[in-house]
C-alpha cells in the first residue's frame, strides 16, 4: 500500500491544527524540563565521568564509551575496556538516559547508580573493585574536597554511583525541532519531515517508539516478525537480552527499546551494532519488527523525520 498521499493530507491536517494554535495529540511527547539534581553531586560527577582512574589499568573512563560528539554513544560497533577487551554489546547512548525505565539493553539496572556499580566490576569495562577505585581516588586530595562538599560522608562506593547518576541526569537534549513543532511551532520542520511522522506512525513504529523518549519504555523482542538471528548468523550470549537477567525462555532475544533521541548521530545501530546507517537500520525494521517492506522513497521521508530528533547539547556536556 501506498501510504504517501495519506501521510500528505495528514501531515497537512497536523499542520492546520498547529497554525490554529492547537496541537494535535501525539503519541511522542516533547521532553520534560530536566530533572532538577544537586549541583555540587553534579559538579562532582563531571570529574568522575572523565577520570581513567575507575579502570584497573587507567586507561578508559565513563567517557570513553559515551562521546559527546557521537550523541553520548560510540562511534564503532562495540567499544573496547580494561586492556583493550572488547565489550559483548554496542554502547547505547547517555543522552537522555534519565528518561528510560530501565537501565542497559537488557534493563538490568533500574537506574544509572546500578550501571556504575555494574561496569566498575566488570572484566571488560573498568575491571576493577570499588576498594581498588577508592583507594586510588582517595590520593587526589582536591577530588576528595569535592566528595566533601557534596556528601557528608566524604568519598564512598555509593556516593561515586549517586554523584554520576546525578551528573548523568543533567545530560539530556532538549529543543530538538520535533519538541517545537509539538509545542506548535508548525514551521519548524520540514513538509517531508511532516510526512516521514505520518509514515513512521502509520507503519506501527510508533507501537514501540513513543513517549518523552520516543523509546526507553518498554522491552520487546527483536525479531518479532522474522528470525533476525538466524540471519544474521553467530549468536552470542550478549545476544540473548534480557535472558541473561531473567533467566526465562519468553526473555530471549528480548532488549529495551532504545531511545530515538538523536539516532541521527548514534551510528552504528542496535545492541550488536550491525547496522552502519540509519536507512540500513530503517529497513532491518521494517524487515524483522513489522514483516512488510517500505519504498526507498518511504525510507528516506522516515529517516528524515528521524533527524528532527536531534536536540541540543547537553549543558552538562559543555
Amino acid at each position: 500500500m501506498n501510504w504517501k498521499l495519506p501521510a500528505a493530507l495528514a501531515a497537512t491536517a497536523a499542520g492546520l491544527a498547529l497554525a490554529n494554535g492547537t496541537p494535535p495529540a501525539e503519541p511522542i511527547k516533547p521532553l520534560p524540563p530536566p530533572p532538577v539534581v544537586d549541583a555540587a553531586k553534579a559538579d562532582l560527577g563531571k570529574a568522575l565521568f572523565f577520570d581513567r582512574r575507575f579502570s584497573k589499568d587507567n586507561s578508559v573512563s565513563c567517557a570513553s564509551c559515551h562521546a559527546f560528539d557521537k550523541g553520548g554513544a560510540y562511534a564503532a560497533a562495540r567499544p573496547t575496556g580494561v586492556g583493550g577487551k572488547e565489550h559483548g554489546l554496542n554502547s547505547p547512548t547517555i543522552f537522555n538516559s534519565a528518561y528510560n525505565f530501565r537501565q542497559l539493553w537488557s534493563g538490568g539496572q533500574p537506574g544509572i547508580e546500578g550501571v556504575v556499580d555494574a561496569v566498575v566490576k566488570s572484566p571488560v569495562v573498568f575491571g576493577s573493585s570499588w576498594p581498588e577505585v577508592l583507594t586510588k581516588l582517595a590520593a587526589d586530595g582536591a577530588l576528595a574536597a569535592k566528595f566533601r562538599k557534596a556528601y557528608p560522608d566524604g568519598m564512598t562506593a555509593a556516593n561515586a554511583a549517586n554523584a554520576l547518576g546525578e551528573y548523568t541526569r543533567t545530560l539530556t537534549t532538549p529543543n530538538a525541532r520535533f519538541d517545537q513543532y509539538l509545542r506548535g511551532k508548525a514551521d519548524a520542520i520540514t513538509p517531508d519531515e511532516r510526512a516521514g511522522y505520518e509514515l513512521f506512525k502509520k507503519y506501527g513504529c510508533v507501537a514501540c517508539h513513543q513517549g518523552v523518549n520516543v523509546g526507553g519504555n518498554m522491552f520487546q523482542k527483536f525479531g518479532v516478525m522474522g528470525d533476525y538471528f538466524a540471519a544474521r548468523g553467530n549468536v552470542k550470549t550478549a545476544d540473548y537480552g534480557r535472558f541473561n537477567v531473567t533467566g526465562r525462555e519468553s526473555d530471549r532475544y528480548v532488549f529495551k527499546v532504545p531511545s530515538l533521541r538523536n539516532v541521527a548521530l548514534t551510528a552504528p545501530y542496535f545492541h550488536d551494532g550491525s547496522a552502519d546507517t540509519l536507512p540500513q537500520a530503517v529497513q532491518v525494521m521494517f524487515t524483522y519488527q513489522l514483516g512488510r517492506s517500505a519504498s526507498p522513497q518511504d525510507v528516506e521521508l522516515i529517516v528524515k523525520f528521524l533527524g528532527t530528533l536531534t536536540g541540543e547539547q547537553p549543558k552538562g556536556a559543555q
